[in-house]
């Protein structure tokens, strides 16, 4: 402030520019800028993402855009402060320089960790949701699986920007039915979401005090497909409403009355489709656009998948007993045929199946998966039960 009351005095005075400049050294630019200054009042401080340059100011929004973009790409594959320069240069006619850009995208990067952070590892979750954010839980409801009710779970795929949601049956809530059913969204819609909030409850992990654990096979699915992921605070319902409110839509809706399911698998590709016909025509509840249009924000903001599917097995090793038959799952029992008692074989526990390989490779034996602790029968079947009795 003390230059700049040299440079008015000065000007004042009669001095020359080019005099004021050499006496005060600073630039003539400078100089003719502060003389013609009707206003020295001090100016607010600058926060949120104003850039440093008014040359950069146009092109804030931009570069904001591409280093967001850079959280759905490979480390190695992100913007550096010279390329976005060079893009700007290049693309835009930027006619700054490569400092003012440096600064602003070291700045930013920062900002935007810090908001990821903010997110995922303080005491609260922005409510605020981006597109291609989801939310995943699973629900419970009746299914009729060959002529008996059965119990099952439905795991939940929520875009909380549109409200638009998404399916998949199983009959367990395991680790390996999560990364089936998130595979399965994923292939339908050709993408992977920009990030996905879980529950605390859910088997791909939960939060111990400040610490999160996460499944083995859910950290490999998640590195597999570059899926950023968090988890809520324990007793904080209101960081998942979007998913919780889903599933009791999607209960009403599609799981009464209580469905015929013979194939399982085939079922959920129908339901797929099915989801996504909740929302034709269905305005948005808070911005009264169709939902269906603003899932092609959902859409358009999800990166692409890898080039091969994830097996969404867990492997492990079980050693025979002299039948031939070993226990997984719990106290669920499998055979690996006689010619494997005594024996060690590999076991490929999915969603639905367990796969048997023995020492050579080979698969000796497929069964389907025993996740159901027990069928449950309806008041009318448990009414006939008690009269024959």
């Amino acid at each position: 402030m003390d230059k700049i009351d040299d440079i008015r005095k000065l000007g004042r005075n009669g001095a020359t520019v080019a005099s004021i400049a050499r006496d005060t050294g600073v630039s003539e630019p400078t100089v003719r800028k502060y003389l013609r200054e009707p206003d020295l009042s001090e100016r607010p401080p600058a926060v949120g993402r104003a850039p440093e340059s008014p040359l950069l100011e146009p092109f804030a929004g931009l570069i904001d855009s591409w280093l967001l973009e850079d959280r759905r790409c490979w480390f190695k594959q992100r913007h550096t402060a010279k390329r976005v320069y060079d893009r700007l240069v290049g693309e835009k006619g930027f006619e700054g320089s490569y400092t003012t850009v440096q600064r602003y995208v070291r700045r930013r990067r920062a900002e935007l960790a810090a908001e990821l952070d903010a997110r995922e590892s303080q005491g609260f979750l922005l409510l605020d949701w981006l597109p291609g954010e989801c939310q995943v839980d699973f629900g419970q409801a009746d299914f009729r699986v060959r002529g008996v009710v059965t119990r099952g779970h439905f795991l939940v795929v929520t875009f909380p920007h549109s409200n638009v949601g998404l399916a998949q049956v199983f009959w367990g809530e395991t680790a390996e039915c999560v990364c089936q059913g998130l595979r399965d969204v994923f292939e339908f819609l050709g993408g992977v979401p920009l990030r996905a909030v879980f529950d605390n409850a859910t088997e791909v992990g939960r939060r111990v005090g400040t610490e999160i654990r996460t499944s083995a096979i859910f950290r490999r699915f998640a590195a597999h497909y570059g899926l950023d992921y968090s988890f809520t605070n324990p007793y904080s319902g209101n960081e998942k409403g979007s998913v919780e409110n889903k599933v009791g839509a999607l209960r009403r809706n599609l799981f009464v009355p209580v469905p015929q399911v013979w194939d399982v698998k085939a079922y959920n590709g129908r339901l797929l489709d099915a989801c996504l016909g909740l929302s034709d025509g269905k305005p948005h509840y808070r911005r009264g656009i169709p939902e269906s249009e603003l899932f092609e924000a959902d859409r358009a903001a999800l990166s692409p998948l890898p080039a091969a599917p994830f097996a969404c097995v867990t492997w492990i090793t079980r050693k025979c007993d002299k039948q031939g038959s070993f226990k997984a799952g719990g106290e669920h029992r499998y055979s690996a045929g006689p010619a494997n008692a005594s024996r060690e074989v590999a076991v490929a526990m999915g969603a639905f199946d367990v796969t048997v390989v023995g020492a050579g490779g080979e698969v000796v034996a497929e069964y389907p998966r025993e996740l159901i602790p027990s069928t449950h029968f309806s008041p009318i079947a448990q009414t006939n039960r008690r009269r024959s009795r």
